[in-house]
């Protein structure tokens, strides 16, 4: 009881697909799994360690016969792509001197970033590098990708919280998160945030339903996107230009204007 595996290996080639996909014999296999961690921690660093981010959460390498599929799923492909695809020519060639094989490399965008456990994680570590309030930035998170649409959420940070004397963990949960049901669609990921006093950890899991229920945007999540947005830029408070329209639109009530014309008229027979 209580021994705990990763949601992504535990459904890997049962409801999730190999984030790598290719067959070789024995001799290459070794080979082939190096290349392939070499390329994902070169696009880890170019896009997530560095400015500006290209928020890449996963990486797909397809192998056939003569060349390497790369595909990057990106919140920000904009970034990675870059001014007329020049950003992924010169990865591309990077790549290809990286492996010495030739190279495609495909970008897809990741529509809801909320829900990308990864993509959550990263953010966390970016809050608590800039030493935000551990329980406050937790709560934000959770609290946000409810909204886009999530069933449940779990954040959990270990280490020297504060930089506090003693390591403690600090868990946030929201909705429910059904480790056990391999029909549930669970995100896992991990962060590491580096600070003066110490290595913080970060575990998120994300629950988004069952595989092949997608998410669709409720109109309740409708209702609260635009608050979250106004949170971001400033205050929240988005209703009150909404009712700035409507007070003018009382007061064209001067039908009052049309009574003197009446009473021209009248003065005029």
């Amino acid at each position: 009881m209580g021994q705990k595996t990763s949601p992504i290996g535990f459904r890997t080639g049962i409801t999730l697909g190999w984030q790598s996909t290719w067959f070789s014999p024995k001799t290459n296999y070794g080979q082939f799994l190096v290349e392939d961690h070499k390329i994902r921690k070169y696009v880890d660093k170019r896009y997530n360690r560095q400015m500006p981010k290209g928020a890449v959460a996963k990486v797909e390498i397809v192998r056939t016969r003569n060349e390497v599929n790369v595909t990057l799923h990106s919140a920000r492909p904009g970034v990675v792509i870059g001014p007329r695809g020049g950003e992924v020519d010169k990865l591309r060639e990077e790549l290809e001197a990286l492996t010495g094989r030739k190279v495609a490399v495909n970008v897809v965008e990741i529509k809801d970033p909320d829900l990308s456990a990864k993509l959550v994680a990263e953010g966390v570590g970016e809050q608590l590098e800039k030493r935000a309030a551990v329980r406050r930035t937790l709560k934000q998170f959770c609290e946000a990708a409810m909204n886009a649409g999530a069933k449940g959420v779990k954040i959990i940070c270990s280490g020297r919280l504060g930089g506090a004397e003693i390591a403690r963990r600090e868990t946030q949960k929201t909705g429910s998160i059904p480790l056990h049901t391999l029909d549930a669609n669970v995100d896992y990921a991990t962060a590491t945030a580096v600070m003066t006093y110490g290595a913080i950890g970060i575990k998120v899991w994300i629950y988004k339903g069952k595989f092949g229920e997608e998410i669709e945007p409720t109109a309740q999540s409708r209702r609260r996107r635009p608050l979250h947005r106004g949170r971001e830029g400033g205050p929240g408070r988005m209703p009150a230009p909404a009712e700035a329209p409507s007070a003018p639109a009382e007061s064209p009530k001067p039908p009052q204007g049309g009574a003197p014309p009446v009473d021209s008229g009248a003065g005029a027979k």
